[in-house]
């Protein structure tokens, strides 16, 4: 019996060996045919956001041959060191991820992918530059200009403190959302950062000024706006206030001074243009809020209430449906709007 255990062992073990040496002379051989491979030809892809392409294929094949002494077609597979070369191509600012590998036909696939620019930002001594998703800096683009929100007045600063870092959060917070929705991206011809920190929208149709504030609940100030575009400026018209205050929840401030009349019906009808582009391209904001909010805002929607006010906002309210509140004082604003960035 114990006799044949040990055989059966002695079997076991032999195969066993056998089997590994197999293995060790194909892997042998193959390592043999790979290094008198050579590399035959190349493919780059490059994916981009909206098919707006920053870098080119001939910016990624200068980048590879840099990395590779100049050549790639005929050099030896095994000289091919893919992970660095991958890492050459994400050190680069316009690419966000890389993938290098050769198929069964000696061919080398370059996959590419770029960085989504979500805003582009002027600082206070004119430089230029974007930010993407995570805030990061990009350069400009020689190839292409990105059609994203424009944000003015951002610190000149070689690095940014604490306080910066939280202001171009909010940059990206704002134009995160600017970027998707199709009615505020054709409304918004650019934001000004003020010496506070906060964010002043100057729109493409209408002469006022928009007060924003910080960048949170950006989406539901914007909401607020919307409001405030549909009950009363398409009535009044979009020249009749100077500035529009939504910062605070549940109130929306409107102030004017003496100005001359214009005929506004054009601006009424470009609005209005864009309101309908906007409702086809998603749903209205108003359906999205919850139940007992909505029912609120649609039992005093049909009257817009106009109440006075000394033109100071308070951070506290008691009802959802904002006030519109209109400041008739003469005075004008301390409040400055930027010039408009060509």
């Amino acid at each position: 019996m114990n006799t044949k255990r040990i055989i059966l062992k002695i079997i076991f073990v032999t195969l066993t060996l056998a089997a590994c040496a197999g293995l060790l002379v194909l892997l042998v051989a193959a390592i043999g045919k790979k290094s008198k491979e050579h590399c035959k030809d190349y493919v780059i892809k490059i994916k981009g956001a909206q098919n707006n392409f920053f870098i080119g294929e001939k910016d990624v094949l200068k980048l590879i041959t840099a990395a590779t002494d100049g050549r790639i077609k005929g050099e030896p597979i095994t000289d091919f060191n893919l992970r660095k070369l991958e890492q050459v191509l994400k050190d680069n600012a316009w690419i966000q991820n890389a993938n290098l590998y050769f198929d069964n036909r000696e061919v080398l696939h370059i996959s590419v992918t770029e960085k989504e620019p979500v805003a582009r930002i002027f600082t206070t001594t004119g430089r230029s530059f974007y930010i993407d998703s995570s805030a990061k800096q990009m350069p400009l683009s020689d190839r292409v200009s990105a059609r994203v929100p424009v944000f003015t007045n951002f610190p000149n600063k070689r690095f940014l403190s604490e306080k910066d870092s939280a202001l171009l959060n909010d940059v990206k917070k704002t134009a995160w959302f600017i970027l998707n929705d199709p009615f505020w991206m054709a409304q918004t011809e650019q934001i000004d950062i003020t010496e506070g920190g906060t964010f002043e929208m100057v729109p493409t149709i209408g002469n006022h000024v928009v007060k924003l504030g910080s960048g949170d609940d950006i989406d539901k100030k914007f909401h607020r706006l919307l409001i405030f575009y549909q009950q009363v400026m398409s009535k009044t018209g979009f020249n009749r206030y100077n500035f529009i205050d939504v910062q605070y929840a549940g109130q929306i401030i409107g102030s004017r001074e003496k100005i001359t009349k214009v005929d506004s019906i054009q601006l009424k009808k470009n609005v209005e243009r864009l309101l309908q582009e906007a409702k086809q391209a998603q749903k209205d904001t108003i359906s999205a809020m919850p139940m007992n909010e909505k029912e609120n805002i649609e039992q005093e929607n049909s009257k817009p209430r106009l109440t006075g006010s000394s033109g100071q906002a308070s951070k506290t309210t008691t009802t959802v449906k904002p006030k519109l509140i209109v400041n008739k004082e003469r005075k004008k604003p301390k409040a400055v709007m930027s010039k408009k960035v060509a």
